[in-house]
């Protein structure tokens, strides 16, 4: 049988407008009856780990085939084992991602040997925060007798002792840039694997406290901070002082030194995505634009938000797009910058 042109054209038009029909129940087919793996590198009972416990309770019913979410808690050095295994070996289906310590793709941005990657190679699949509702504060048991940083300055000022959870971790990067840069007698205390321990060193009186989100700290001492036991000195990861704490100063107005500002803004890139969720590389495309797709919905979603507010968190989302943005631009800080911020890495 001979074929003319007008049946070929009708023909053509009807695939065409089959096209995204065929393509979501591929779409749903592959994801019909499968489970998807949130992995989370840090420690349980902290802000990474409860916020994709309850990303996982939601996400599913916003991918097509609605699978099954399962979180699993695989902590190690502070989150650098599971990001260079989501570069290098994890599947590449998307049927995995992972939350990731906020602070591991900017290390790996400075060369660090703990994460030798490149994480614009990753697929970022969003963020929960942006920080715009946030603050990274300077959390200090209220018994320590110091009111201001003004305290913390001068050759007779008591020392400050701040836990550290490790490599890739902002707690202890903070105290350290507030140790140099602001000259405050700050003592870094390493060892501890997650806030959860730096927790228990401040109740032993090992430390004094740590910095953290105010999300972090609404979700494991609310109390304890709303009733003034903890108290603030500086707060990093916002261009202007929090409306809700007008006298706790930022550091990027405590430095005076025009190179320490520029390490300063390039030290707060992880806040501007402080909850973020990647997968490995090379996905097929499809299954990022549903994964991210996902995300955002469930960030919008109002039994999500539900939960959010239950447990005390503070979000303002951002898309997988805006966070690969975030790094691609801080990958063209000067080499200047991020020679001394590794340089600062180091030394701590």
């Amino acid at each position: 049988m001979i074929v003319g042109p007008r049946l070929l054209a009708a023909a053509a038009t009807i695939l065409i407008a089959l096209a995204p029909a065929v393509a979501t129940a591929q779409q749903t087919d592959f994801y019909q009856g499968k489970t998807v793996n949130i992995m989370v590198g840090t420690s349980a009972g902290g802000i990474f780990d409860i916020s994709s416990r309850i990303l996982g309770r939601h996400m599913g019913r916003f991918i097509p085939g609605r699978p099954s979410m399962v979180v699993q808690s695989q902590p190690g050095a502070a989150g650098a084992s599971l990001i260079n295994r989501l570069d290098k070996a994890i599947e590449r289906q998307g049927l995995t991602f992972a939350s990731i310590n906020r602070a591991l793709p900017q290390l790996a941005l400075v060369g660090d040997p703990s994460v030798p990657i490149d994480p614009l190679d990753l697929t970022w699949i969003g963020s929960l925060s942006s920080f715009g509702t946030d603050a990274y504060m300077m959390a200090i048991t209220a018994k320590k007798p110091v009111q201001t940083i003004k305290d913390l300055t001068g050759p007779n000022a008591q020392p400050l002792y701040l836990g550290n959870t490790g490599v890739g971790s902002t707690n202890g990067i903070f105290a350290t840039l507030a140790r140099d840069l602001l000259h405050l007698n700050i003592k870094v205390v390493g060892g501890y694997p997650g806030a959860t321990e730096v927790w228990l060193g401040m109740d032993h009186g090992e430390v004094d406290g740590q910095f953290m989100d105010i999300s972090a700290l609404m979700l494991t001492r609310q109390e304890m901070w709303k009733s003034g036991q903890l108290k603030s000195l500086v707060a990093f990861g916002r261009t202007t002082r929090h409306p809700d704490y007008p006298n706790v100063p930022i550091g990027r107005e405590l430095v005076t030194d025009p190179d320490d500002l520029e390490l300063v803004k390039f030290a707060e890139l992880p806040f501007f995505m402080a909850v973020p969720f990647a997968a490995p590389p090379g996905l097929p495309p499809d299954r990022v634009k549903i994964l991210r797709a996902a995300f955002m919905a469930t960030a919008a979603d109002p039994e999500f938000l539900a939960d959010v507010a239950k447990a005390g968190l503070i979000f303002s989302p951002i898309d997988g797009e805006a966070v690969h943005a975030l790094l691609a631009e801080g990958a063209k800080a000067p080499p200047a910058v991020r020679q001394r911020f590794a340089k600062l890495l180091q030394e701590r």
